[in-house]
């Protein structure tokens, strides 16, 4: 990795869209875990942002579809602008949250700092679950459980509009990785939408390495890649501080030749990092591991590779 890159941390310590309390907590837990300095060892410049500030949890049942709305936009536009204020200095943002609600807000500001910059977008959403459901579909209103819908123009449309152009995202650019947990409802849109999916089954029987080239296939130097990491990606075994574990997910090995193949493709230029909750780990496990796989998208590895 070249010494000069610069990451910014930004943390964002909410569980509003989520259906467990706890997530709140996750940008302390990988300070804890020691994010910084494992990132200035393999020579990025790293300032921490501090953490954004936003609306309380009112923990509310759901209304018209959705829970806590006004408040996820809310704490959505603070991501926005904080992530597009990086961009635009020439920073990695790195988004340590807090629940996957909060993409909406990150990945609307790199795809309208695409825009500005007249670069092509990749998304690769590493999560157990697709996040393409809608008011109508959810069983639980939970906002984290929406953010690509959102993002790929289905959502209330004062989330929509955030990142200034809707749809945000053409569902052409993303590919999401690791899912094994879809509503019955989702399934028809994301089939509907034409979403790229490499769920469990396929990783089982192609393997983690074809996955992951066919995902990062036609990458170029005019592509900015954007990870969002879900921590409940990996197998709830290794990683079980996440508020909506489901087994059968990567292990670690499987998990690290992912992130691993995502440095070797040296276009990595944003970062989600998302639902760790502390409140359910177990010493700091998640965090620990979470680190250790954000350590190898940025670079290290077993040997010295080509």
């Amino acid at each position: 990795m070249p010494a000069t890159r610069q990451i910014s941390l930004i943390g964002v310590p909410t569980d509003i869209g989520a259906g467990a309390r706890g997530a709140v907590m996750g940008p302390e837990a990988l300070r804890v875990a020691g994010l910084a300095d494992a990132l200035r060892q393999h020579g990025a410049e790293v300032l921490d942002r501090g953490n954004l500030a936003g609306p309380a949890n009112p923990w509310l049942p759901p209304q018209h579809g959705y829970r806590h709305l006004d408040e996820v936009v809310a704490w959505n536009q603070g991501v926005h602008d904080a992530v597009l204020a990086e961009l635009r200095i020439g920073r990695l943002p790195l988004v340590m949250g807090g629940d996957h609600s909060l993409a909406v807000g990150s990945i609307g500001a790199v795809a309208r700092h695409c825009r500005e910059t007249g670069r092509k977008l990749r998304v690769l959403w590493l999560d157990a679950h697709a996040d393409f459901n809608t008011s109508t579909l959810t069983p639980s209103g939970n906002l984290h459980g929406m953010p690509v819908a959102c993002l790929c123009g289905h959502g209330p449309q004062a989330l929509l509009e955030i990142g200034g152009q809707v749809p945000a995202l053409n569902p052409k650019w993303i590919r999401e990785i690791g899912i094994r947990s879809v509503d019955a409802g989702e399934k028809r849109l994301v089939h509907q939408v034409g979403l790229e999916v490499f769920d469990m089954r396929y990783i089982d029987e192609m393997g983690m390495r074809h996955t992951m080239e066919l995902a990062l296939a036609t990458l170029d130097a005019h592509t900015h890649l954007h990870v969002s990491f879900d921590v409940d990606f990996l197998d709830p075994p290794i990683a079980p501080g996440v508020g909506t574990t489901v087994p059968g997910g990567p292990t670690y090995r499987e998990a690290q030749l992912c992130m691993e193949m995502i440095a070797d493709t040296g276009r990595l230029a944003s970062l989600d990092v998302m639902e760790l909750n502390p409140a359910l780990d177990v010493r700091n496990q998640t965090a620990s591991v979470a680190v250790d796989l954000i350590e190898s998208l940025f670079g290290k590895s077993t040997l010295m590779r080509q």
